[in-house]
């Protein structure tokens, strides 16, 4: 497989831009090429087409920009953070707030993956990723005892809940801070030890 120009490279950038705004605005359900195409300047679908081999094809590549521009995001929230309590805190915190930073992305990921449009090792990972977090945590002593499945289950659905309410109600950055401090407060009351050393 040749590798990409630079010119092919940035326009297969900026089909992925607008299908993610055209996600965002319109829905899944509505994101024709047709559509995508109009809003990214293009004179007709082709220009898609030579880019991507379908639907699920360009569905798949604006997953992972999305991801990477979470990523991109939250991760100096997490390398900040010291300990498994100031991770998990620093985790929720950041994902709420990403919320004001890129709505476009987010709104497009939630329609995409409430669709079941695309499958997504980093959208479908997370729960292993909390559960392996949790593990390790116990070990050190740091939460409690629990099923780690069950509690990242809960974690992650009750994270998208609140994410999902926020991109509709829009509200600004103080209150989505408040939204995130409170859902990690909730999570951290439920998972970890107190300095006391008792649930």
């Amino acid at each position: 497989m040749r590798a990409r120009t630079f010119t092919e490279s940035g326009r297969r950038a900026q089909i992925v831009t607008a299908a993610i705004e055209v996600i965002a605005e319109d829905g899944y359900a509505k994101a024709s090429f047709s559509r995508i195409a109009k809003h990214a300047g293009l004179s007709s679908t082709g220009m898609i087409s030579y880019h991507f081999a379908g639907k699920d094809d360009l569905l798949a590549a604006c997953v992972a920009e999305i991801e990477e521009v979470t990523g991109a995001f939250m991760q100096p929230y997490l390398d900040a953070a010291v300990g498994h309590v100031a991770q998990l805190r620093a985790y929720v915190e950041s994902n709420v707030a990403l919320v004001g930073e890129h709505p476009a992305a987010v709104r497009a990921l939630i329609d995409i993956v409430k669709n079941g449009a695309a499958q997504s090792a980093g959208v479908n990972g997370r729960l292993a990723l909390f559960e392996e977090h949790f593990r390790t945590g116990q070990a050190a002593g740091v939460f409690c005892p629990f099923d780690t499945r069950t509690v990242a289950t809960a974690l992650t659905s009750g994270l998208d809940a609140v994410v999902v309410a926020a991109v509709a109600d829009a509200p600004g950055p103080t209150e989505l801070a408040r939204l995130g401090r409170e859902l990690a407060d909730l999570y951290v009351r439920a998972t970890a030890f107190d300095e006391r050393g008792s649930a």
